[in-house]
């Protein structure tokens, strides 16, 4: 576990930078977004869609892969949506609670972390479960907060999910990324070297986007936050590695390696991002993001030893 440990150091070093940036104010609320929207709209674009062009859809798209992870991640869901409703909990908050203990920070954290750890072949499954991530849950939770709002699911709620895949420039990149594969053809030079000189950017600003984006979250309500940390670091990757070894076997014990490992992660900062947007539990997103990424600094690394045998 040391030598994975060792590993990630530089990766939560980065982000602990970012903090300190933040709440020095040295990086302000205003420059961390700008930051943000670069990353999200540029370099990590040009990341996924570099890696995307130069995979074949067989190497990122397998069935089983995705059935076992949403298998996983639908008992998690469903785990956080019924204690919520034992709670007393709306179906938004509910909603959010639930994508808060299911949703890692793939794209910013996990995949630069992993292509580093665990080699460049990790790539086609963490693009897989980055699409499902995108594709299925935050598309579900603008349903079930717009749908329990309005009380049914109308055809506006539908379009508003349908724009915001087409303009999500993640999915974007992934997409075209893997039209230009199918092509068969190799990118010209002077544009891979565009891509990877772009992507490379992708690292360090998302970690330090992260952290300074941290700096700003508060850790109230502990109790809920710490709940909410136990269902996204432990119950979903204990329900995901079930689901890919014994539920729905997946071959490639590679695979299942990243597919457990990326259920590790701690929570996306997009789920506050949403949380916000529709006015529903905000700062307990906001706890929820800063406790988990503090203990995943141990907990991500004892899942990938695990796996690994801690080389």
């Amino acid at each position: 576990m040391l030598a994975i440990f060792l590993k990630t150091v530089p990766f939560f070093a980065l982000i602990g930078l970012g903090y300190f940036a933040g709440r020095t104010k040295f990086f302000n609320e205003e420059a961390t977004a700008y930051l943000t929207k670069f990353v999200f709209y540029f370099a990590l674009s040009a990341l996924l869609f570099n890696f995307a062009a130069n995979l074949t859809l067989a190497e990122i798209f397998d069935g089983r892969f995705i059935i076992a992870y949403l298998w996983g991640c639908g008992i998690v869901y469903l785990i956080a949506t019924a204690v919520g409703f034992l709670r007393g909990l709306t179906v938004a908050e509910s909603a959010v609670e639930a994508q808060v203990a299911t949703i890692g920070n793939v794209g910013f954290l996990g995949i630069p972390m992993f292509v580093l750890i665990l080699g460049p072949e990790s790539a086609g499954p963490m693009l897989m479960i980055l699409a499902t991530d995108l594709i299925v849950f935050s598309s579900l939770i603008v349903i079930l907060i717009t749908g329990s709002r309005e009380g049914r699911i109308t055809m506006r709620t539908l379009r508003t999910v349908g724009l915001g895949l087409v303009k999500n420039p993640m999915i974007v990149s992934i997409t075209l990324g893997i039209a230009w594969s199918s092509t068969g053809r190799t990118l010209w030079t002077p544009v891979n070297e565009f891509l990877t000189i772009l992507g490379a950017a992708a690292t360090p600003g998302a970690l330090f986007a992260i952290g300074a984006s941290l700096a700003g979250k508060t850790a109230e309500r502990l109790s809920i936050a710490g709940w909410l940390t136990f269902c996204k670091l432990v119950i979903h990757p204990v329900a995901v590695g079930i689901s890919a070894i014994y539920i729905f076997p997946v071959a490639d014990p590679f695979a299942v390696t990243v597919m457990v490992s990326a259920a590790a992660m701690p929570v996306a900062g997009n789920v506050y991002m949403l949380a916000q947007h529709y006015g529903v539990a905000p700062q307990r997103v906001s706890a929820a993001i800063l406790v988990s990424t503090a203990v995943s600094i141990v907990t991500l690394s004892a899942v990938i030893s695990l796996f690994t045998g801690g080389s």
